[in-house]
């Protein structure tokens, strides 16, 4: 474990795997530990450290007699799982089967075995598989888009038939496994034939790249590709931008990320996606996807139902958050931490403001989620907009949380709803976080109390504009919560009055 970086060493610590341990890794195990393709040279290297470990091991259980001289012509060929051809340097795939089948292919032979089993259709199959995509992979990270040539193909071919001689007594030479190799590279050159005819509209050539960029797997899912636009808060919805003359690097910075978005269409495609993955490749996205987010290509009140269908993960609350910190504190990795810190300090000092301001009763006769219902009411007139809320509303704290009674139906509540923002809904079994008459994601009652950062984190998330009737107090959740400046044509008479109250209070 020497030869291993500091990361890969301390992931492997975190995980409680040791040295006893690591020879049993398999290639899926590694993925799991080490997920996304800037780790694949880390993966490479850890999977070096594992067979050769294995082979340690394999070589202690071998009795002594087993080496002699006499039967050295009949041993296991000393055959390198490397072909190096200048650049890059190409690896033979194996996992535990084909090992144990090749193992036993010269233990065979060791014995004297006439007739020795060629590999089987489901093994040659995963080989020439698994095979071309690691090719695939290593020539892509030496240089974007590239695919392994024919000459790259064929010398893997016969390294192939070296270190798994089991493959002749199936399909010959290494002709037959270079045919094998290279009919699995057109299946994933080859672009999907479009089902309506042809347009007869002229080809952007830099958007068609952007939105139609290989990938070694098979997906529907695309990005769109945007021109740069300012990243904006939620109530610079109007705001104008410079338009930027986008350069090389950042078209092949779009597709590099337009590629992060099919993995990521691929993970949500399984039942259980690793949380871990969809955070790294959310990372990797970002700039992208807020392009896209931030700009006007689609309208608002369309908005979030498209960037849910594009990124379910906003389904959420945990990925949701991780976007709030992504636009606001991308480098401060405790940013979510600190923000509930403040949160809670803000709500166990709000609470004697309202009592203050006669509008809260002393919290010692509620519960928790009732405490936090009467402190949802109170926050809109504690912060008050100049703007009344719409009629069919009610009440300003309607625009941020609602409680079902009995006879309520949701759905029927939902479809009613006169505004379109983010908003908490209450039942008796669960809180809901939708989005219009959109129901996106759950949450305990218990912490009910943290509602408002959920919605917060929403806003931001789905770029949605605050509504007039509360964005006083929502602008100073923003700056006092989020720690998200405003601008200053954004700063109006109210808010300024709410927050000048406010800090005389808890000064």
């Amino acid at each position: 474990m020497d030869t291993l970086d500091e990361i890969t060493t301390a992931t492997l610590k975190d995980a409680n795997i040791g040295e006893d341990i690591l020879p049993s890794l398999s290639r899926d195990d590694i993925k799991d530990l080490f997920p996304g393709p800037q780790n694949f040279l880390r993966r490479r290297a850890l999977w070096l450290v594992v067979n050769k470990q294995e082979e340690e091991t394999h070589a202690e259980k071998v009795p002594p007699s087993t080496t002699r001289a006499s039967d050295l012509s009949q041993e296991e060929p000393n055959t390198s799982k490397f072909v190096t051809i200048s650049n890059p340097e190409y690896i033979v795939f194996t996992d535990s089967e084909l090992e144990q089948a090749r193992r036993y292919y010269f233990e065979q032979k060791r014995l004297g075995t006439d007739h020795v089993e060629p590999l089987s259709k489901d093994l040659f199959c995963r080989l020439i598989r698994n095979t071309m995509t690691n090719m695939i992979s290593i020539a892509r990270a030496t240089e974007d888009f590239r695919y392994p040539s024919k000459h790259e193909v064929n010398a893997m071919a016969k390294r192939l038939v070296e270190y798994y001689p089991m493959i002749t007594g199936r399909c010959g030479e290494w002709e037959h496994v270079a045919k094998k190799l290279m009919k699995r590279l057109s299946n994933v050159k080859s672009p999907r034939k479009a089902k309506g005819p042809p347009s007869k509209k002229p080809r952007q050539d830099g958007d068609a790249d952007a939105a139609t960029t290989d990938y070694d797997g098979d997906s529907s899912g695309s990005t769109i590709i945007l021109s740069p636009v300012r990243a904006s808060t939620p109530v610079e919805q109007q705001g104008s931008s410079d338009e930027a003359s986008p350069s090389t690097d950042f078209y092949s910075s779009q597709k590099t990320q337009a590629r992060h978005y099919k993995t990521l269409q691929q993970l949500y495609k399984t039942k259980k996606p690793n949380k871990a993955a969809v955070t790294q490749l959310m990372d990797l996205e970002f700039q992208s996807r807020r392009l896209f987010i931030d700009s006007d290509a689609v309208k608002e009140q369309d908005r979030p139902t498209k960037i849910l269908e594009a990124y379910p993960c906003f389904r959420e609350v945990d990925h949701v958050l991780d976007e709030l910190r992504r636009i606001i504190q991308p480098s401060n990795s405790r940013y979510i931490s600190e923000m509930k810190e403040r949160w809670e300090n803000f709500y166990s000092k709000v609470q004697f403001y309202g009592v203050m301001k006669k509008l809260v009763k002393p919290p010692n006769t509620l519960n928790g989620v009732e405490h936090a219902t009467a402190v949802f009411r109170a926050l809109p007139q504690l912060f008050p907009s100049s703007t009344v809320p719409p009629k069919k509303l009610g009440a300003s704290s309607e625009a941020l949380f609602h409680v079902l009674t009995t006879s309520e139906d949701p759905d029927c509540f939902l479809r009613q709803r006169p505004l379109s923002c983010p908003f908490v809904l209450v039942s008796e079994d669960n809180c809901m976080i939708a989005v219009g008459s959109t129901p996106v994601t759950t949450f305990d009652r218990e912490d009910l109390y943290e509602g408002l950062l959920y919605v917060m984190a929403y806003y931001y998330a789905l770029h949605l504009t605050y509504p007039k009737c509360i964005s006083t107090l929502l602008s100073v959740l923003q700056t006092e919560i989020l720690q998200d400046s405003i601008h200053d044509r954004d700063s109006t008479p109210s808010y300024k009055k709410a927050l000048a109250e406010w800090k005389s209070f808890i000064e």
